[in-house]
């Protein structure tokens, strides 16, 4: 009750009002130092960078912390003198009540980067100091914090180095490098764990189609060459033929057609071809061409693509799966031997 009481008179002194007239509302934060003092007799002291002077960190327009402050070369000099209460009240056209544990005092905002506060008629000049705030400013609430709880007694100076900030950075900065090296490491060593295993699962599919064609009966053989030997001369495959000769581009329904004609050809070849290798559309349907004895040319008019394009696919397809360079030749052989 004492305090809102107070509170009042001093908005009746002073003339204040908590009122918003359409100006900006200044915020009492960050950190600000003292650099001049007028007294009422007319003379003034300014405060160089190089003097000692007072610092304050208002934190949040609530709580300031003060101390002495000494700028050197190698950092900054801090010895806490207190903490304090701190209320703003907006008079408008920057004008402010200052409220420091309950004490009121005239506040007028300079621009950016100044206040004048008067307390007993010295007009205190501070300037808003970031390039403290920026560096310094978790630092030095610590150790306002640290100083505030041994309570009362001598105060002890502190230095701020740039030099161990340096330091202390760089060892941050080594650690946080050193972590990302070994997660990329890890990353690296997962994906070629999985690539190898990969591989090997591949190399064990080519592996076991080999087998088969080698191991398979000489009347086998002869069945299959006569099952595609009646299909190339079917109806279906001359149909079929003509509409590429044409130059027609297939759709989705065609596409399904050719791939049941080939199931019943060659029953295994889309498995083993699915098994292989994680294929685009693009990359299935010119094997599926290549199956069916199509010309590379012709391959590109009904695909919509370019020759060289369609080259380039089954080059690609080649290195993918054998992890080694080889032409479209070597390809387009190498699907013509599975399926059966």
């Amino acid at each position: 009750m004492k305090h809102i009481l107070l509170l009042m008179a001093s908005c009746l002194v002073l003339g204040c009002s908590t009122g918003y007239n359409g100006d900006e509302h200044f915020i009492l934060d960050g950190v600000w130092t003292l650099r001049k003092m007028e007294h009422p007799e007319g003379h003034a002291r300014t405060f160089a960078e190089s003097e000692e002077t007072y610092l304050r960190f208002y934190d949040g327009d609530s709580v300031i912390y003060q101390c002495l402050l000494t700028r050197a070369e190698t950092g900054l000099i801090l010895r806490p003198i207190g903490q304090h209460r701190v209320m703003l009240i907006d008079k408008r056209h920057g004008e402010y009540v200052y409220m420091e544990d309950d004490d009121p005092h005239p506040l007028t905002v300079k621009g950016d980067s100044a206040i004048i506060i008067q307390e007993q008629g010295v007009l205190y000049t501070w300037h808003k100091a970031d390039d403290i705030a920026n560096e310094w400013s978790e630092e030095i609430r610590e150790i306002v914090a640290a100083e505030l709880q041994k309570g009362q007694g001598e105060r002890q100076s502190y230095m701020l180095s740039r030099k161990e900030r340096q330091q202390a950075n760089m060892i941050h900065g080594l650690v946080f490098s050193t972590i990302g090296i070994v997660v990329l490491l890890l990353l690296i060593i997962r994906i070629a764990f999985y690539y190898r295993k990969d591989k090997r699962r591949l190399l064990l599919q080519l592996q076991q189609i080999q087998e088969v064609q080698q191991e398979r009966p000489q009347v086998v053989k002869q069945a299959i060459e006569s099952v595609e030997t009646a299909y190339f001369a079917s109806d279906e495959y001359q149909a079929l033929q003509r509409r590429i000769a044409t130059g027609e581009i297939l759709k989705d329904d065609d596409w399904n057609i050719i791939e049941s004609q080939i199931k019943k050809v060659y029953p295994g070849f889309s498995s083993q071809l699915r098994n292989l290798y994680a294929m685009s559309e693009l990359e299935y349907q010119v094997c599926l061409l290549i199956k069916l004895r199509v010309a590379p040319s012709d391959m590109a008019v009904v695909l919509a693509r370019d020759a060289s394009t369609i080259s380039t696919v089954r080059s690609r397809l080649y290195k993918k799966v054998f992890s080694q360079k080889g032409g479209a030749r070597e390809w387009d052989e190498f699907i013509l031997s599975i399926g059966a």
